[in-house]
This record gives structure tokens, C-alpha cells and sequence, in this order.
């Protein structure tokens, strides 16, 4: 015998579950709109939100702040002008995270830095550039100097000496032709310090070695003019010292016009340091077989005992480029930071 389940257990135990929670849990909006039918139009749902639920006054918690560390006062407000200076600093007062608006720091893993390369410098571009459109302007404007100098340094003359007369603007030139000289010199040892010393210096930058480097250089060619005038007076007369003096001069702007294309073909076209050494050394070599060839017809071409060319060009060539070069090493270490 199956026995027939209570009508009205079946038919308002539903109902009377639903309100024996509702008694229990807390009213909510979601469970009002549950008691409505599913085709309520938003309008019916409005009135049966607004018939159980009243707006109330909001009262805000007066209870003191305890965020702060226990036995201490409460915190205090850092945009508070009379707020101490020690309460605004602090260790993470610097940090980004602390400080939302400020950036927090590249997003990803930085990459391997480019290594330096001498033809992606705009400074020495820049100095090359202009040492290349000056000389180019001096000697457009020295064409018959030059010319009138060539022939005066391989003539000889059967008198005493050859004098050429210079103007104030030929002067100039073979100062800036000098200038431009020291310039190239002090790049190319600035190259051969980067290449075998490395890039780590104690200067806050490397175009102040080079600035070291010009003064050695353009100190280094002071010397030898007061070294040959101071020489030259004591032993031959004041003619051929000033004959030697010129000659100096253009033997240094041929130096120098021969160290561009090198200075260039390093810096731009990737001439290795091997092969610039051995260029350097030739053009050195053609520059003191000039020297010697200049002092021998100015002041030894008549003397007798020839071996005193061999003593002035050790003492006035030999010695002072050693010196020079020592100057240089001693310089490009002591400021080489060794780890």
C-alpha cells in the first residue's frame, strides 16, 4: 500500500522553506527580484526594491585610527606644513612603488649595451669636419705659400741662405697647419689608448683624455721651438736659425696633412690598429728623413766634421719624441682604472 504524499506539505512546503530563510539570512535586492515572476518589467522590479528597502543616514565610524604601531600615536598627515621633515623621508620615501605617479623603471631585461665605436661619435665627426673644411679653405687661400715652400725646402741655394719673405696670413696658416697637427696626434693616440688600454678611465669622460692629449702634444712642440732657438742661437747665427724655424713649420704641416687620411681611414673605414701603427711609423720615418735632410743643408752642408748631425739630430729629434712618448704612457696609465 503506497501512501499518498500530504497536499499541503507538497504545496507550501516551498513557500514556507523560502520564508523560514528569509527570516534567518539578511534581505538582499538579489532575492526580492527572485520573488517576482521572470517577464517583470524593470518598472516592477523598482517598485519592489523601494517597498523593501528604506534609504538610511549613514553613520560614519568615530573610533580613533589604529594603523599605526602599537604604544605610538596615531600617523600623522604628510601635507601638513608644520609635519617635521624626519616624518616625511623615510626608507621607501624614494621608492617608486611608494610613489605611484612617479615611472617605476623600464618594462623588460635591458639588453647588452653597444660597445663604443669612434665613427658613431658626433663629437670627433664634428672636430674632423671642421679640421677638414678650415684646411681645405687655409689652402685654397695658400696655394702659391705652399707652392713657393716646396721649392725653397728642396733648392739650394748657392749663398748663405734663401730668405722668404712671409706675410701675417702665411703665418697664421702654418700656425693652424701646426694646430691641426697636434689635433690629429692627440686622436691618434686617443685611438691607440681605447684599443689597447680600454675605455675606463678615471675622467667623467673620454673627450677630456683627448683634451689631455692636445695639451701634451701642442706642449711638446713648444719645447722644441725653445729648445731649437735656444740652440741654434748659442751655435750658428740668427739667419739660418730663422731659415731652420720655417722649415720646422712645413715639415710639421706636412706631418700633419699626411696623418688625416690615416685619422680618417681608422676612425670611418675601419683601418685595424696593426696596420696603423705600421702607417704611423712610415709617415714618422719620411718626417725625420726630411728633418735631417733640412738640418744638414742649413747648418752642416759646409762644416767638416760631419758627425755633429748625428749628435744634433739625437739631441733635438731622438730624445725629445722619446720623451714625448713616455709623456703619453705615463699619462694613459695613470689615469687607467685597473681592476
Amino acid at each position: 500500500m503506497i501512501q499518498q504524499p500530504d497536499s499541503i506539505v507538497s504545496s507550501s512546503g516551498g513557500v514556507l522553506g523560502d520564508s523560514a530563510s528569509a527570516q534567518h539570512a539578511p534581505l538582499t535586492p538579489r532575492m526580492v527580484l527572485s520573488w517576482l515572476p521572470r517577464n517583470a518589467t524593470p518598472a516592477q522590479q523598482d517598485s519592489a526594491i523601494q517597498a523593501h528597502f528604506q534609504p538610511k543616514e549613514i553613520n560614519w565610524s568615530n573610533r580613533p585610527d589604529t594603523l599605526h604601531l602599537p604604544c605610538h600615536d596615531k600617523g600623522h598627515n604628510l601635507l601638513d606644513t608644520q609635519l617635521p621633515q624626519y616624518y616625511r623621508e623615510g626608507f621607501f620615501s624614494k621608492d617608486s612603488l611608494f610613489h605611484p605617479e612617479l615611472p617605476g623603471g623600464r618594462i623588460g631585461v635591458a639588453g647588452d649595451p653597444i660597445p663604443y665605436n669612434v665613427h658613431s661619435d658626433n663629437i670627433i665627426t664634428s672636430l674632423l669636419l671642421l679640421c677638414f673644411i678650415l684646411a681645405v679653405v687655409a689652402f685654397a687661400n695658400a696655394k702659391s705659400f705652399i707652392l713657393r715652400q716646396c721649392k725653397s725646402f728642396f733648392y739650394q741655394s748657392h749663398g748663405e741662405t734663401t730668405e722668404i719673405v712671409e706675410t701675417a696670413n702665411e703665418l697664421r696658416f702654418q700656425v693652424f697647419l701646426m694646430f691641426l697637427t697636434s689635433i690629429l696626434l692627440a686622436l691618434l693616440f686617443y685611438f691607440y689608448t681605447i684599443n689597447h688600454f680600454g675605455d675606463t678611465f678615471v675622467l667623467d669622460s673620454l673627450y677630456y683624455l683627448i683634451a689631455i692629449y692636445l695639451a701634451i702634444v701642442i706642449s711638446y712642440f713648444v719645447f722644441k721651438t725653445l729648445l731649437y732657438s735656444l740652440i741654434n742661437i748659442v751655435f750658428f747665427d740668427g739667419k739660418r736659425n730663422g731659415q731652420w724655424i720655417k722649415s720646422w713649420l712645413f715639415i710639421t704641416s706636412i706631418e700633419g696633412t699626411l696623418l688625416f687620411p690615416l685619422v680618417i681611414l681608422q676612425a670611418y673605414f675601419g683601418l685595424s690598429q696593426e696596420n696603423v701603427e705600421y702607417s704611423f711609423i712610415f709617415v714618422l720615418s719620411i718626417v725625420k728623413i726630411m728633418t735631417i735632410y733640412k738640418e744638414y743643408a742649413i747648418f752642416f752642408k759646409r762644416n767638416v766634421v760631419k758627425l755633429q748631425i748625428f749628435l744634433y739630430f739625437c739631441t733635438l729629434e731622438i730624445v725629445p719624441l722619446l720623451a714625448f712618448w713616455g709623456a703619453l704612457m705615463f699619462t694613459a696609465n695613470s689615469l687607467k682604472i685597473n681592476f
